[in-house]
């Protein structure tokens, strides 16, 4: 829906402006697409999400007692938050929050909510045509209000509780209807099958759909590993897992996939294995053709999930344009074996030449992204034969815990307990900081795609050993050995790798550029500023 707000540098005349409201996931308000920053008061942001999701009039007294002690002047945290919520989405000649002594009230009649438009729709789900139905799916961004939880305050919190069961239920219900609409384009229903898995992994049909869907889109080495997930989450409540069993004995007798995604085929996306030196199978892509681009891993990749994701898909589309480009899974993650040994920073470079060797190349120009910029620099500086351009985006010469101050080290600490404990696991305020941290300005969308590559890529233990590699990497004394022309690239407000950091890389390799990315991203979405500029870089250093 649409309204309409002053604009003072043309003396007050009147722009089109939207605001639209999130409950169904974290709670987020936007306007024009844009988000906006939500009051620190966790009791503030409840409220709102309380009022938009009732819509209707409530006492003061009700609102008071749902949220404040007696000790805490109730009356006076309730007007302070409803100043907060005036001036977040009031606006001149349009006041939202509607308020007098005794009553309060939201009118959200010109703002869109995705619970209400959700709600709007279900009589009438059936009637819908796919499109509309695929688009009432993708509003759902994880809980109902993730991370408002507030256990001291009971009634709010049985209420909070009591709407998050209705939610999931209607989530089930609309997802359901998603894949039964998409089953003929199994690539779309794939997102929507491993959501209802999640959402309900005692029921062994809805494992049985997702290894379908999977086998359809040729992706057999998930499938297989979703079996054995599958099969756990069934024996962990005493369910009969037979027909997992029967799919896998399937599966063996028949070795090839049944069809390949129509994308897949489009785009010429290769998977293949080989073995590393200590046998861990390594799984490597290629796509495109032209001059190679290697690209080494990072932290948490998955050849297959990154190929669908909105966090990588520009990328590799723009690197496969006039390039091949080949890229593999670490070990311990992904496509890649994940009951392994030795997860080191010795045996990330030998995989790297493993998968160059591989795939038979000669020479070729090497990307290291994060964790894969030290991997790849290190690689440059011992086979200088083979590595025609470097090329280095957000990466660091030293990892958090070397020479580390006590705050860092504490701050790398606390993550990693918070890992052991949250990784994979429906913890809205733990995946709310691992994507914020990597991608502070984004999109629900990718919120969702960087929330469940937790899920996807590692189990809790393999993502802390491959944190705690990486955390231990020092390749400072190989910089000056570093032949190849380098380009150094990282974002000035990154969080996840400092700045500084990637300035430091810079400084240690011989006749490094160093380009600045206007950008508070780690990873760079496809609608910033900073992505233009990146590829333009790119192609003027690879054309060199």
């Amino acid at each position: 829906m649409k309204h309409f707000r002053a604009n003072s540098s043309d003396g007050g005349a009147l722009t089109e402006s939207r605001l639209t409201l999130r409950l169904l996931g974290p709670l987020r308000l936007e306007r024009n697409g844009e988000a906006l920053d939500l009051p620190p008061s966790k009791k503030a942001r409840a409220l709102l999400g309380y009022l938009a999701t009732t819509g209707r009039e409530h006492r003061r007294q009700q609102l008071t007692n749902l949220f404040w002690d007696v000790a805490d002047d109730p009356r006076g945290g309730l007007r302070w938050c409803l100043s907060k919520l005036r001036g977040l989405i009031d606006e001149p000649g349009r006041a939202r929050v509607v308020a007098d002594r005794e009553t309060v009230r939201l009118d959200l009649s010109d703002v869109e909510v995705d619970l209400h438009r959700v709600r709007a729709a279900k009589a009438g789900l059936e009637t819908l045509d796919r499109e509309s139905v695929r688009a009432l799916a993708e509003l759902f961004m994880g809980d109902f209000l993730e991370g408002l939880e507030m256990p001291d305050f009971e009634e709010f919190q049985a209420w909070l509780t009591a709407t998050r069961g209705d939610c999931r239920q209607l989530r089930i219900r609309v997802l359901n209807e998603a894949v039964r609409r998409l089953r003929d384009e199994p690539e779309r229903a794939l997102p929507f099958a491993r959501d209802l898995v999640l959402l309900e992994p005692a029921e062994a049909p809805r494992w049985l759909q997702l290894l379908e869907l999977l086998e359809r889109t040729g992706r057999r080495r998930e499938a297989e590993q979703q079996i054995e997930v599958g099969r756990r989450a069934l024996a962990e409540r005493g369910i009969d897992d037979s027909a997992l069993v029967e799919a896998k004995r399937a599966m063996l007798s028949d070795p090839k996939p049944r069809l390949q995604s129509p994308r897949a085929k489009e785009l010429r996306q290769e998977i293949r294995f080989c073995n590393s030196f200590d046998g861990t199978r390594i799984a490597y892509a290629t796509v495109g053709e032209g001059l190679p681009i290697v690209k080494a891993a990072n932290w948490l990749t998955h050849l297959e999930f990154d190929w669908e994701s909105p966090v990588w898909r520009h990328v590799f589309t723009e690197l496969s344009r006039d390039h091949l480009l080949v890229r593999y899974d670490d070990r311990g993650n992904g496509l890649s074996d994940w009951d392994v040994e030795d997860i080191s920073f010795d045996a990330f470079l030998k995989d790297l030449e493993r998968v160059v060797d591989a795939a038979k190349l000669e020479r070729f120009a090497l990307l290291g992204i994060s964790k894969g910029a030290s991997i790849s620099a290190a690689y440059a500086a011992l086979h200088p034969e083979r590595v025609s351009h470097l090329l280095l985006v957000g990466g660091f010469a030293t990892g958090r815990m070397v020479e580390a101050s006590e705050r860092r080290r504490e701050n790398e600490l606390a993550m990693r307990t918070l890992m052991r404990a949250s990784w994979g696991a429906d913890n809205p305020a733990f995946r709310q900081l691992f994507t914020s941290t990597f991608i502070p300005n984004t999109t629900p969308e990718h919120m969702k795609w960087m929330n469940d590559l937790q899920r996807m890529t590692a189990s809790p233990d393999n993502a802390l050993r491959l944190r705690a590699a990486a955390g231990d990497i020092d390749v400072r004394p190989l910089l000056p050995k570093i032949k190849a022309p380098t380009l150094v690239m990282h974002s000035r407000g990154d969080a996840a790798v400092e700045y500084e950091r990637g300035l430091a890389l810079a400084a240690g390799i011989p006749d490094a550029r160093f380009v600045t990315l206007e950008s508070n991203n780690h990873l760079l979405t496809e609608d910033e500023p900073a992505w233009p500029k990146f590829l333009e870089e790119v192609r003027r250093f690879l054309g060199d």
